[in-house]
């Protein structure tokens, strides 16, 4: 990347400012910059968007993100260590990158960046907050949401929830609400040897587009049926739902009290959430 952006190698940098990995952040930082590129260029044109970056550590997916022409990059990081190596991008990049120090869960999102400014996320997110993250993406107060998209990575096994549909083992609550409002795939998988420290599991880059007019139901209806039913997904849905009206909520939706919530599809969880409300 010395040869792209003229900033030192990343191992340098994490060697100069003493930045190993902590587990306690769940991190794990991406050396590979072809891989960082990678995943800048999933997200789709950056040239005329903010782009919102979660845990950028080092700054090795923050380097790729500008170097591909990002208008303005906010990054938000935790860890108070990464301070002085993200402040050497920023100004390598002079009035093209913001960095918060603070929590990312407690971060109001919408409110980094002006209304109407075309925004995509982007992200290696830790492991810890990434899947409570996404939900927060998923299910917010206004919907189209602030964003164009969602790059972020995750580890594999979260990444095959949030696309699977009905009749997969992996799915559950994360793949009827990124069903619901989303188009999501995944992109690519990523090794364990392209981190460091190397986890133990492969990750992936998944990447979700909203759709624009979702069917009609409310957030948190739907949350409270899917938590129900996949709460004890191997019993029928009369028994899973029994604190939600069982049988009569089934009947209200039209759906056979004998069924499994992973047999539903993203439709019928909607129709259930609507016959709850």
């Amino acid at each position: 990347m010395a040869a792209i952006d003229g900033l030192p190698p990343l191992r340098e940098v994490i060697q100069r400012h003493g930045l190993d990995a902590k587990k306690s952040l769940g991190q794990n930082f991406l050396l590979d910059l072809n891989l960082t590129q990678k995943i800048a260029r999933t997200a789709g044109p950056l040239e005329e968007c903010t782009v919102i970056e979660v845990g950028p550590g080092p700054g090795g997916l923050t380097r790729a993100i500008l170097s591909l022409g990002a208008k303005h990059v906010v990054a938000i990081e935790r860890d108070a260590r990464a301070m002085p190596a993200l402040k050497e991008i920023a100004e390598h990049y002079p009035g093209r990158l913001t960095v918060i120090e603070g929590d990312a869960l407690k971060v109001d999102f919408e409110s980094l960046t002006p209304p109407g400014e075309p925004v995509r996320i982007i992200a290696n997110l830790p492991y810890n907050v990434g899947t409570q993250l996404l939900v927060d993406w998923l299910l917010p107060k206004r919907w189209p949401p602030f964003y164009r998209s969602l790059t972020l990575m995750f580890q594999r096994e979260v990444g095959l929830r949030i696309v699977a549909r009905a009749d997969d083992d992996h799915y559950g609550r994360l793949g009827v609400l990124a069903g619901w409002r989303t188009n999501a795939r995944i992109a690519f998988d990523v090794p364990p040897q392209a981190f460091v420290p190397p986890p133990k599991v492969t990750s992936s880059v998944v990447h979700l587009e909203p759709i624009e007019n979702p069917l009609p139901c409310k957030a948190g209806a739907l949350e409270r049926v899917t938590q129900a039913a996949f709460g004890q997904r191997r019993k029928m849905l009369r028994q899973s739902l029994k604190p939600l009206g069982g049988e009569a909520l089934l009947a209200l939706a039209g759906i056979d009290p004998q069924r499994r919530a992973e047999t539903l599809s993203v439709e019928e969880f909607v129709a259930l959430a609507n016959a709850l409300d």
